[in-house]
C-alpha cells in the first residue's frame, strides 16, 4: 500500500479514535461529578454524612469538624471540576461566547483552588488512612492543583494565552485524577481481583496509585502541549492509534460498569431516599 495513503489512513482513524476517547471520558468525568455532588452533598442535606465513609473510611468522623469541611469542600469543588471542565475546554464555547468562558472559567479557577486547598487541609490535620505514601502522593496532588489553577488564572489575566491553554490543560489533566482513581480500582478489580490493595489503602497496588491517578495524566498532557518529532512519525502515530483505541475501550467499559452499578444506582437512591 501506498505510504501517503497509508498515513491518511491512520490520521482519520487516530483523529476519530481521540474523539471517542474525548467524548467517553467527558461524559463518564461528567457523570462522575454529578454523583459527587449529589451523592456526598445529598449525605450532608440529608443529615447522614457518615455516609461518606462507605467509599472510603474515616472520611467523616464526628470529632473533627475543620477536617471533615474541608474534605467536603474537596468533594463539592471536585464534582464542580468535573462538570465544568468539558465545557471550559470546548474552543467554539471561548470563540462564540468569549464571556461565558471567563465566567466559568473564574468558577473553574476557584473550585480548583478550593480541591487543593480542602484536600491539603485535610491530610495536614488529619492525614490519609493509607498513611505517609497516601499523605505524600495526595499532597503533592493538592499542591500541583493549586500551582497549575494559580498559573492558568494569572497567563489568562496577563492575556498570555497559549500559555493559559497549556496550564489549563495541565489543570484538567490533575481535574480528572479524582475520576480516574476510581475507575483504576475498578479496573484493578475487575483484572486482577483486587491483588496488592488492602483495607488500609497500605498495599503495593495503592502506594503505586497514589502518585499513578495523576502523573500518567501530566505526561501525556506535556506530550499533547508539546508534540514530539516521534508523535508525527508514522511509527509514532500507529503506536498512538492502538494506545488511544484500548484506552477508549477500557474506559467506555469501565464507565459502562460504574454508571450501571454504582454512580446511577447511588444518585438514584440519595434522590429517592432509599
Amino acid at each position: 500500500m501506498n505510504t501517503k495513503i497509508l498515513e491518511s489512513q491512520i490520521n482519520w482513524l487516530l483523529r476519530w479514535s481521540v474523539i471517542s476517547l474525548i467524548s467517553i471520558t467527558w461524559f463518564s468525568a461528567l457523570f462522575f461529578g454529578i454523583y459527587i455532588i449529589i451523592y456526598f452533598g445529598g449525605a450532608v442535606l440529608q443529615g447522614v454524612p457518615e455516609q461518606w465513609n462507605l467509599s472510603l473510611p474515616r472520611l467523616y468522623e464526628p470529632q473533627t469538624f475543620l477536617t471533615n469541611l474541608g474534605i467536603g469542600i474537596h468533594f463539592l469543588a471536585g464534582g464542580i471540576l468535573l462538570f465544568l471542565g468539558p465545557i471550559q475546554l470546548l474552543t467554539s464555547l471561548r470563540l462564540k461566547y468569549p464571556l461565558a468562558h471567563r465566567v466559568t472559567g473564574r468558577i473553574y479557577i476557584l473550585s480548583s483552588f478550593l480541591v487543593g486547598i480542602g484536600g491539603l487541609a485535610y491530610v495536614l490535620f488529619k492525614g490519609t488512612i493509607g498513611g505517609l505514601p497516601m499523605n505524600i502522593g495526595f499532597g503533592l496532588y493538592g499542591l500541583l492543583m493549586v500551582l497549575c489553577a494559580f498559573k492558568t488564572l494569572s497567563h489568562a489575566i496577563a492575556r498570555r494565552l497559549d500559555e493559559h491553554r497549556a496550564w489549563a490543560i495541565r489543570l484538567f489533566a490533575l481535574a480528572i485524577g479524582s475520576w480516574l482513581y476510581r475507575m483504576d480500582y475498578g479496573f484493578w478489580e475487575l483484572i486482577a481481583n483486587g491483588a496488592g490493595h488492602t483495607k488500609k489503602f497500605d498495599g503495593p497496588f495503592d502506594i503505586i496509585m497514589v502518585f499513578f491517578f495523576y502523573i500518567p495524566n501530566l505526561i501525556i498532557a506535556e506530550f499533547y502541549i508539546r508534540p514530539r518529532r516521534f508523535l508525527n512519525s508514522l511509527l509514532g502515530k500507529g503506536f498512538a492509534l492502538v494506545l488511544i483505541s484500548v484506552a477508549t475501550l477500557l474506559s467506555g467499559m469501565g464507565t459502562y460498569y460504574f454508571v450501571k452499578y454504582t454512580w446511577a444506582p447511588a444518585i438514584f437512591d440519595r434522590i429517592t431516599g432509599g
